[in-house]
C-alpha cells in the first residue's frame, strides 16, 4: 500500500511540474492571466502613467512588449505561439496583416468615443472605413537641421541635401522604405513605384549623396543630433520633436515637393483574448484627455481632434508637426508593395549603405 501511495504521490508530483511548466510556457510565449491586456507597441510609445491610470479606473494591468520594425512585428504575429490582444502597426503594414488573415475586425458598436478622431483619418486607403484599425498617431518625414552649423534657408527641399556644404555632416534614419522614398520624390517619381528603373536611378542617386553622409543610423540619431554631431538628419517628426526639446537649435522642415505621411494604428491581432479588456484600452485611449497626455509624452502628432484643442498651443498650432492641409497635400502614404518589391526596395537600400562602406 506504501509503495501505491508514494507511486500516486509521485504521479501527483510529476502534473504539478508539468503545469509548472505549462504555465511558464505560456508565459514565455505572450499568453497571460484574464486580467492582464497585453499591448505589442513600438519603443517607448505610450506614457507609463496612463497604463497606471487606466488599471486604476479599470482593473486590468497592461503588460507592454516591444518590437523595432514593422516586418518584425508582422513575422512574430504570423509564426504564432503570442497572445498579443493589440499591436500598433503603420499603415502598409495594417494591409498587409488584413491580407494575411492575421487581424480580427473592429466591432464599432463597442467603442465609445470613435468620433473623436478627426474625419480626415477616416477610411484611408490601407483600411476603407477603419473596419480592422484605430487611429493612434501619424505624422511626416522631414529634415532636422543645427542652425549653428548650419543657415535654415539652405535646408528646405530635398535636393538641399546634396549640397557640397554638407559634406560628411547628414545623419539618415535607417529606414528602407524612407531613404529610398526621400530619393524617389527627390526625382518626382512616387514612393510606391514598383518601375525597376525608377528604383535604380534613385539608389544610384543616393550613391552621390554618400560624400555627406556621415552615418546610417537607428535610435541613437536622436542623441547624435541633441549632441551636434551633425549638421543636418533625415528622420521622422517625433523623433525630431524629442531631439528638439533637447537642443533648442534644432529645426524640423517638411518639404514643400513632398515627403512621406505615415500613420500608426491600433489593431486587434487574431490570437487575442481578453476582448473586454481591449474594448476598455480602446475606449480610454479615445478619450481626449488621455490622448492628449499621451501625445505630450510621445511628441507625435494625435489624430484625436478634440485631445489636440487640449494640447499647449505652442504644440497645437506648430506647423512643424501639424502641418497645413496644402502641405498634407502633398505628402505620401505607403502602400504595400508584397513581399518581392519589398525585397527590392530593401536590397537597392543595402547596395547603398554598403556602397556608403
Amino acid at each position: 500500500m506504501k509503495r501505491l501511495v508514494s507511486f500516486a504521490l509521485a504521479i501527483i508530483a510529476f502534473c504539478a511540474l508539468l503545469a509548472v511548466g505549462s504555465s511558464q510556457l505560456q508565459k514565455s510565449q505572450g499568453a497571460t492571466s484574464s486580467g492582464t491586456l497585453t499591448l505589442y507597441n513600438w519603443g517607448d510609445y505610450i506614457d507609463p502613467a496612463l497604463l497606471k491610470k487606466f488599471q486604476k479606473q479599470t482593473g486590468y494591468k497592461v503588460q507592454v512588449e516591444t518590437f523595432d520594425s514593422n516586418e518584425a512585428m508582422f513575422t512574430k504575429i504570423q509564426q504564432g505561439g503570442t497572445n498579443y490582444d493589440l499591436a500598433v502597426p503603420s499603415e502598409y503594414m495594417i494591409e498587409k496583416m488584413r491580407k494575411a488573415n492575421l487581424l480580427v475586425p473592429i466591432d464599432h458598436k463597442r467603442l465609445k468615443g470613435f468620433d473623436n478622431i478627426d474625419p480626415y483619418f477616416h477610411n484611408l486607403s490601407f483600411d476603407s472605413q477603419n473596419r480592422y484599425s484605430v487611429p493612434y498617431f501619424w505624422g511626416t518625414l522631414g529634415i532636422i537641421y543645427n542652425d549653428q552649423m548650419i543657415n535654415g534657408s539652405q535646408i528646405q527641399h530635398w535636393n538641399d541635401l546634396w549640397s557640397p556644404k554638407l559634406r560628411n555632416n547628414i545623419m539618415l534614419v535607417d529606414s528602407a522604405r524612407d531613404i529610398m522614398g526621400m530619393a524617389l520624390i527627390s526625382q518626382g517619381h512616387s514612393v510606391n513605384t514598383t518601375n525597376i528603373a525608377e528604383l535604380e536611378q534613385a539608389k544610384l542617386k543616393l550613391e552621390g549623396l554618400m560624400p555627406n553622409v556621415k552615418a546610417v543610423v537607428a535610435d541613437e540619431i536622436k542623441m547624435y543630433m541633441a549632441q551636434n554631431e551633425a549638421a543636418v538628419a533625415v528622420t521622422w517628426s517625433g523623433e525630431a520633436a524629442e531631439m528638439m526639446a533637447n537642443n533648442s537649435h534644432l529645426h524640423y522642415v517638411v518639404p514643400t515637393e513632398g515627403s512621406n505621411l505615415w500613420f500608426d494604428n491600433l489593431v486587434i491581432p487574431k490570437t487575442a483574448k481578453h476582448y473586454k479588456a481591449i474594448y476598455a484600452f480602446l475606449n480610454f485611449m479615445l478619450e481626449p484627455e488621455n490622448a492628449a497626455q499621451n501625445a505630450e509624452y510621445v511628441g507625435y502628432a494625435t489624430p484625436n481632434k478634440p485631445a489636440k484643442a487640449l494640447l499647449p498651443k505652442a504644440i497645437a498650432d506648430d506647423k512643424q508637426f501639424y502641418p497645413s492641409n496644402q502641405v498634407i497635400s502633398k505628402l505620401q502614404v505607403y502602400a504595400d508593395l508584397g513581399n518581392r518589391m519589398v525585397g527590392i526596395y530593401n536590397d537597392k537600400f543595402l547596395e547603398f549603405k554598403m556602397y556608403h562602406k
